[in-house]
């Protein structure tokens, strides 16, 4: 048997229905003595182009595939009774749209509940799998509203992606009237073509504004309270004696955060250092001490492992800690002692980590600041707090800010410019509006320090060869780089072939854009290309930040993450009780990964619970036109961001001027045929609002005008107008009159038949 083509053996990998290692490749192609080594350098290469990854067990998967076993979550059960899941472990907006799953399975389950399955591929979106085991039993079963139609009640799921709506029995709404959020039961069965479903327990109406968070809450599985058990085990706490901590009590440490902050976990603190004793900066990190308060195995920590983090809501936080901690015992308060731990770091001139010193101790916080309050301050507008902190804490912690933004500029840290949303809620719970987020150099000098705290971590961990959870981001995959490559050398900007080697050579591509009036739009291109971060005990870098080795250490009350990296620098550096155990140091992979996905459930719900909450505010603005700007292009029309707020929103196809659309994927565009109006990607275009949903977080918009959305002063490619259908692909091989009908030709098999003609 002759040795396979690194094509062939790429295809096998593809084509299968579950991922292989290495063993399993060499039994399928026969290959024997020295040729493996020939195998290992393809398999090597197809990694690094980005063509294969490797996952579990060291086998090999092609990218956006999911693993044998995954866990995934109940999505539909049609009118037989046969059930349909997505994958938990799916990130939308990098991956596309995620894998229908068609479960085998005699296990009861109902919508919104989860598994672990083991999965068998059919094609790039479909898998058949079967249940392992359920995951969390006493899951609610649907959200929805209720309706009353002239044959009796319905439920209303708020899901976008339900196809059902559900019988409910005047008996079984407990209490619900139309218009009612609710949670209920849903009772399938084969014999009957629509679906039953018994009210649970009542959210309150869907005008509600406190109800979008609980909608966002249940669609991700999140409770938001704890407990008895975990509360009573929160209360009574004490802040330790000094003993053998360090004692930062005079020290002027203070915590910087949002206006809106309820915890407050880290503190910090700068001083210069002079000439004579090598100049640069002294920095102190001081984190809450939560291993002190959460032991290993103990009640509050199952609890805490099992959120892995917490979520953030416009309208409230759902903690990973019992608010006795994450509020109060944890929360690094001003004026009062709390127990703490954090790293003596000396920086020099260069902004480069010169030596380090982890720490526990005890520490009282001088001020509670806000970014704003601080960025007032520096530039000139101080107050009865901040006029006397300048001298001692504000002028150096800038100072030394300024040192460490010229070393991650220098290392070439990706610097992507995408603006957040943010939603105003007044001091009665009710939204004012929304807007974008301001970005302050005040958020940027904590982002630098607990950056640069992060990475000590991450070394006094491998100093001591002790077990760490590292974040990690790989580089972006060769197959990513390639679809966005056409498109941004139409601005001038080029992307060199065969991968991305350094963060820094992206950030080029950023810098010269920065001028332009589409940066935004090519910063959110770049975005489309990265990989996602995931915590991992095997370091492999950070590409995104340009480092080497990074953890996470500075937000223990809110990540789990953070709380690991705590008790394994406790045990490397014997630092007393509250270590790493012997059982997390064994499960740290399995853990790394649940906290991975924990965080993406997270991030999820959040996304979902703004996107609510803008289509509720929108809502009220039905018919008004605002401007905006294309973000996404696609078969069944424009995704459009608006320029006001950062809302989001559709154009369907069928709102679109009347024309022929094709779409163009390389070009990013929907092109007329007829009229030859061009709708593309980054491109301005005015819309006017047609309909807004805060239950399911959708918005529908409409051109205000018939004229094109295209991007003025750069040549693209041509764009070729002939495809299969009103915004239809463009059918490879086939060749098309100007009607859009085959014609006869070389690449055609069929012949052309001469239409008959019509009867007299």
């Amino acid at each position: 048997m002759t040795f396979p083509h690194i094509n062939e053996i790429y295809k096998h990998i593809a084509d299968s229905d579950s991922p292989l290692t290495k063993r399993d490749i060499v039994k399928a192609f026969n290959i024997k003595g020295d040729d493996r080594k020939i195998l290992k350098q393809y398999l090597r290469q197809l990694e690094e182009d980005g063509k294969i990854v490797k996952g579990e067990k060291q086998a090999y998967s092609v990218p956006n595939t999911l693993p044998s076993v995954t866990m995934i979550q109940i999505t539909e059960i049609d009118t037989d009774g046969d059930l349909f899941a997505e994958p938990l472990d799916w990130d939308d907006a990098l991956q596309g749209p995620k894998p229908r799953i068609e479960l085998i399975s005699n296990t009861p389950m109902k919508v919104g509940d989860r598994a672990l399955a083991k999965l068998k591929k059919y094609n790039e979106t479909l898998y058949e799998g079967s249940i392992i085991r359920r995951i969390d039993k006493e899951r609610a079963t649907i959200l929805g509203q209720i309706a009353k139609t002239a044959k009796g009640y319905l439920l209303q799921p708020v899901d976008k992606k339900a196809k059902y709506d559900f019988d409910v029995g005047e008996a079984d709404l407990k209490g619900a009237k139309p218009g009612d959020l609710v949670i209920a039961h849903v009772a399938s069965s084969r014999s009957i073509k629509r679906r039953s479903a018994k009210v649970s327990e009542v959210l309150g109406h869907r005008d509600d504004i406190n109800a979008i968070s609980r909608i966002a809450l249940h669609e991700a599985g999140l409770h938001e309270n704890f407990l008895d058990k975990v509360e009573d085990a929160a209360k009574g706490l004490k802040v330790p004696p000094l003993g053998k901590r360090e004692d930062l009590r005079s020290i002027p440490l203070v915590t910087i955060d949002g206006a809106d902050a309820r915890d407050f976990d880290d503190a910090v603190f700068a001083e210069k250092r002079p000439e004579a004793e090598g100049g640069g900066f002294h920095l102190i990190v001081a984190i809450a001490d939560v291993a002190h308060y959460v032991r290993p195995g103990s009640i509050i920590d199952r609890e805490a492992y099992k959120r892995g983090n917490s979520t953030y809501f416009p309208d409230r936080v759902v903690p990973m800690l019992p608010e006795a901690l994450s509020n109060d015992m944890c929360s690094i308060m001003p004026k009062v002692d709390r127990a703490c731990i954090g790293f003596h770091m000396w920086i020099n001139d260069h902004g480069e980590l010169t030596k380090y010193k982890v720490f526990r101790g005890l520490m009282c916080s001088h001020a509670r600041l806000t970014y704003e309050q601080v960025q007032a301050a520096k530039d000139g507008l101080t107050d009865d707090v901040t006029a006397d902190l300048m001298k001692d804490v504000i002028t150096p912690l800038y100072e030394a800010y300024a040192v460490l933004d010229k070393a991650r500029q220098k290392r070439g840290a990706l610097d992507l410019d995408l603006p957040e949303r943010q939603i105003l809620i007044n001091d009665k719970g009710k939204m004012t509006g929304v807007t974008k987020r301001n970005r302050l150099d005040a958020h940027k000098l904590i982002e630098e320090f607990m950056v640069l705290s992060n990475v000590a971590a991450a070394k006094a961990l491998e100093a001591k060869r002790a077990p760490c959870v590292y974040r990690v981001h790989d580089k972006p995959s060769s197959d990513k780089l390639d679809s966005a490559r056409d498109f941004l050398e139409a601005f001038g900007l080029s992307l060199a072939k065969g991968g991305i080697a350094r963060p820094s050579q992206i950030n080029q591509l950023l810098q010269k854009s920065s001028k332009m009036e589409y940066s935004q739009l090519i910063s959110q291109v770049i975005l489309r290309t990265q990989s996602q971060a995931i915590y991992h005990p095997e370091n492999i870098g950070h590409f995104g930040l340009a480092l080497r080795r990074y953890a996470h250490f500075t937000s223990p009350i809110r990540r789990y993450a953070d709380l690991l990296v705590h008790r394994s620098l406790i045990r490397a550096y014997g630092l007393g009780e509250g270590g790493l155990s012997d059982e997390e140091n064994v499960t740290l992979i399995e853990k790394a990964d649940h906290i991975s996905t924990t965080e993406r459930t997270s991030s999820s719900a959040e996304r979902n619970a703004v996107d609510r909450f803008t289509a509720a505010w929108m809502s009220e603005r039905i018919g008004a036109e605002f401007t905006g700007v294309i973000n996404g292009v696609t078969r069944f029309g424009l995704f459009i961001t608006l320029d006001e707020n950062g809302a989001d929103g559709l154009i369907p196809m069928r709102s679109l001027p009347d024309d022929y659309y094709i779409h163009d994927e390389k070009q990013h565009a929907l092109v007329g045929r007829k009229h030859k109006r061009i709708y593309r990607l980054g491109a301005p275009i005015r819309i006017r609002l047609k309909e807004a949903d805060g239950l399911t977080g959708s918005s529908i918009f409409e051109p205000a005008n018939s004229d094109s959305a295209d991007i003025a002063g750069i040549k693209f490619k041509k764009v070729k107008t002939y495809g299969s259908g009103r915004g239809g692909d463009r059918k490879k091989g086939k060749k098309f009159n100007k009607k859009g009908n085959k014609t006869p030709g070389k690449t055609s098999s069929r012949k052309h038949k001469k239409p008959k003609k019509p009867k007299k």
